[in-house]
């Protein structure tokens, strides 16, 4: 559904975007992560046509995002980072303007933003003033307006940027209900939690380089080459460090209130025996576990080479 090849962008001597390639299938929900000046929103004004490359080219839904732009951009939606104030336009004047930009007919305008309003949850504030919403409500009206259209592929740059804790929850569940109707979106973010459990594919860019790419579990999975496993005891802790510390499959062991973390190079039957041998020594075990690698893991490993 998009897909990307060799995008360069510079700015005089400044590369914000370095040969980068990029794919993403119909029906992904691809979270594009990095911090701020990674490359994100060149990447994303790129391929909402809002900016031109210095080389390379992209296509979205079969079109090429340079050659046929106005084919491209019938076929997203594009939610971008700030959104601006429309003094004395109400809610349904702001989605009714952006409908007949689209070209949408006036006889099914009324219909299709009552539907988006509904979708949104925004149907009370139909006749209230826009630049009297909340920021909540700002940026889930400013995510109505890229669906008038019922585009196919939603993308939207940091949608959840200045939102207090129930603001992102509940951008958070309009997402997840836009990939419930099979929306191709691409989400990007440098906030990474917000993008864990509703992505299943991830990019992480850093200095303008895309350092890794593809689903979201076999990415974390590659950071690792041992588990990471975590022991509670109640008392008896001195047996246990030194049970671990002569265990040939333990590494990098560290111990601390009678809590042990440490990577173990085993399979789950090693784990499995492991655990047995340390109940058969007299340790007693609380808690046992494996410890998962989480998206924040991921970035931090994959970028450290190139942090200076």
């Amino acid at each position: 559904m998009i897909s990307v090849r060799g995008f360069v962008k510079r700015f005089e001597q400044f590369v914000a975007v370095d040969h980068l390639d990029l794919d993403i299938e119909k029906g992904d929900v691809f979270g594009f992560i990095g911090p701020n000046g990674a490359g994100k929103t060149t990447t994303i004004r790129f391929l909402a046509t809002l900016l031109k490359p210095t080389s390379g080219q992209a296509t979205i839904n079969g079109y090429s995002v340079t050659k046929q732009v106005d084919d491209v951009k019938r076929s997203i939606g594009f939610m971008p980072d700030t959104f601006g104030v429309y003094d004395g336009m109400k809610v349904w004047e702001f989605l009714d303007f952006f409908a007949t930009a689209y070209g949408l007919p006036r006889s099914k305008r009324r219909a299709l933003i009552d539907d988006v309003l509904e979708l949104v949850d925004l149907t009370t504030k139909r006749d209230a003033l826009v630049n009297g919403l909340s920021r909540g409500m700002q940026q889930r009206l400013c995510l109505a307006k890229t669906l008038v259209h019922d585009p196919p592929v939603l993308i939207l740059d940091e949608p959840a940027s200045g939102l207090d804790p129930r603001a992102r929850v509940e951008m958070k569940a309009l997402l997840k209900e836009l990939q419930k109707m099979g929306k191709t979106i691409l989400i990007s973010s440098h906030i990474l939690p917000e993008l864990a459990d509703f992505c299943n594919k991830i990019g992480i860019i850093e200095r303008g380089k895309l350092l890794a790419s593809g689903p979201v579990n076999d990415v974390i999975r590659s950071i690792r080459q041992n588990r990471v496993v975590e022991i509670v005891v109640a008392g008896q802790s001195e047996v246990c460090e030194v049970t671990l510390a002569h265990h040939s499959q333990v590494r990098n062991l560290t111990a601390g209130d009678n809590r042990f973390k440490f990577e173990f190079s085993g399979n789950d039957e090693d784990v499995l025996a492991l655990h047995k041998h340390l109940i058969t020594e007299g340790v007693p075990i609380i808690w046992f576990n494996e410890i998962a690698a989480d998206l924040e893991e991921a970035f931090m490993k994959i970028t450290k080479g190139l942090v200076a």
